[in-house]
């Protein structure tokens, strides 16, 4: 084999090469390098790398190669490529990095996902499409509803297989791909392979040729990881002043609830930051991430929801606030920073009494991390996170205005300078939705209840459009307050308020 392994000496067609210059990608990274030689002349391939290691590109250029030089037909209904991820926020990630390469071949593609409404997304298959990027449940309920077919499938993509069994998605998956032609390519990517994945690999690829770029257990070199043993009355202070600092953080809890009451923590106290996990809407979810990446907030909370397959560039630290259970999931974590050769810092808080799992955790996953005693003001939180701490305004939660009437009708939020108008829910109203129950005020840094009026409807999934959603499934027991944030004007630590509560009920699962 040449010893050149540039993109065009692999196989890779002109227009592809020409577009990933463009984009700055010159140099295949390992698992890139070693997958497109089998991958790019039709073979199955099962690929298996550490987060960051650069697999969506090794899938995708095959996969769009294919697709140009096989001669097939957009048909209604019938996509040609089909890959399976295991998130909303991965699926868009994917589509997006798609997209110029497929506009160099004339082709197009559709993301199915649910916490949103299915019609733009029927439209679409109706319209004819190239490659469907999806999730498994609402590509599953097309299917059944007769909107998709895939008997003209060419080539199927199993990416993060090993997260999608995690989450219990694999019964799906295997009935999603018992309709696909047993004589299409197959690629199976993940950074681990177990039973479960096993099982995927021996039912539906068909003599794989497997490539490993690195251990998918071993942490990233260019990572250097740091245990803070901390006292309870200085855990939060602590992690209140790593993500103070300049540059982009993302801390990780182990519950929701966990994850939404630190982003306020956070914001109440001037540090900008929007959450990540799976009581938001989608609107909601995508949202926080574009204020994210676009540096609005520079500290995402999330769950193990981000630790899979969602990339930013330039996380300079990942911060556990919560360790994680298992080892796995500190190292998919962990994956968010030293992307790409980067270096990365990861930091564990650890409370006394988490002493011995830490211990066991970083073992299993063999790392040795330093571990160190702390309090606020220790020399090495500025040596963790340099930089002068600001704490100029958090994101605060605005109240969006009740739909008017009796609750019942459609709407659509608008979204202009951080404020927004919520779409209404619809559903049987009880009450004046204008009538307010009650009424309260902020107290410093701490939540205030905003009004509640109306009475118990569903809310209208997917109607959101531009605007702030109502959040599926995150509200509260029964409501779906929009959420939107705007930056509070300086000072220092912002109060919060909850938005009014039309009394709209959960209608998402």
């Amino acid at each position: 084999m040449s010893t050149d392994t540039s993109f065009a000496a692999i196989g890779v067609p002109t227009p592809l090469v020409t577009v990933l210059d463009g984009l700055g990608i010159t140099v295949p990274t390992p698992i890139q390098a070693a997958t497109l030689p089998d991958s790019l002349v039709g073979r199955d391939v099962l690929g298996r790398g550490r987060t960051g290691s650069g697999k969506t590109y090794a899938f995708l250029l095959p996969l769009l190669t294919r697709l140009s030089q096989s001669g097939g037909k957009r048909q209604a209904r019938r996509p040609r490529a089909l890959i399976l991820a295991p998130t909303r926020e991965l699926v868009t990630q994917i589509d997006t990095a798609m997209a110029p390469l497929a506009k160099a071949f004339g082709l197009n593609s559709l993301t199915i996902f649910g916490g949103v409404g299915q019609n733009p997304q029927v439209n679409g298959l109706r319209a004819g499409v190239d490659v469907i990027v999806a999730c498994p449940g609402r590509l599953e309920d097309l299917m059944q509803q007769g909107h998709v077919m895939l008997d003209a499938v060419e080539v199927t993509i199993l990416d993060e297989a090993d997260h999608m069994a995690d989450l219990g998605f694999l019964p799906g998956v295997k009935r999603i791909m018992d309709k696909t032609p047993r004589d299409g390519q197959r690629m199976l990517f993940s950074a681990t392979l177990d039973g479960a994945i096993n099982v995927l690999v021996k039912r539906y690829l068909t003599n794989p040729m497997t490539h490993e770029a690195d251990s998918a257990q071993s942490p990233v070199s260019t990572m250097s990881h740091h245990v803070l043993h901390v006292s309870n009355d200085a855990h939060l202070p602590v992690i209140l002043d790593l993500t103070a600092a300049p540059g982009r953080k993302i801390v990780f809890t182990r519950t929701k609830h966990r994850a939404k009451k630190l982003t306020k923590q956070l914001n109440a106290s001037g540090v900008p930051a929007v959450e990540l996990h799976g009581n938001l809407s989608q609107g909601a979810r995508t949202r926080n991430m574009d204020d994210f990446q676009t540096g609005r907030a520079q500290t995402l909370v999330a769950t193990d929801i981000a630790a899979r397959g969602i990339h930013v560039d330039d996380v300079a630290l990942v911060i556990h606030a919560d360790p994680p259970v298992e080892h796995k999931a500190y190292l998919h974590r962990s994956g968010r920073t030293a992307r790409a050769g980067n270096d990365g810092i990861v930091v564990t808080m650890m409370l006394d009494e988490q002493a011995r799992d830490v211990r066991d955790l970083t073992r299993k996953a063999g790392i040795k991390p330093t571990t160190t005693r702390v309090q606020l003001g220790h020399p090495l939180l500025t040596s963790l996170a340099p930089g002068e701490r600001s704490y100029a305004g958090g994101l605060v939660r605005e109240e969006a205005p009740a739909s008017s009437g009796n609750g019942s009708g459609r709407g659509r939020g608008q979204r202009s300078g951080g404020n927004a108008a919520a779409g209404s829910g619809r559903g049987r109203g009880r009450g004046a939705s204008a009538g307010a129950a009650r009424q309260g005020s902020p107290s410093q840094g701490g939540p205030a209840r905003g009004t509640r009026s109306g009475g118990r409807g569903r809310s209208a999934q997917g109607s959101e459009g531009q605007g702030a959603p109502a959040r599926s499934g995150g509200a509260g027991r029964r409501g779906g307050t929009p959420t939107v944030y705007s930056t509070s004007s300086g000072g220092s630590a912002a109060s919060f308020s909850a938005g009014t509560r039309s009394g709209t009920r959960r209608a998402s699962r």
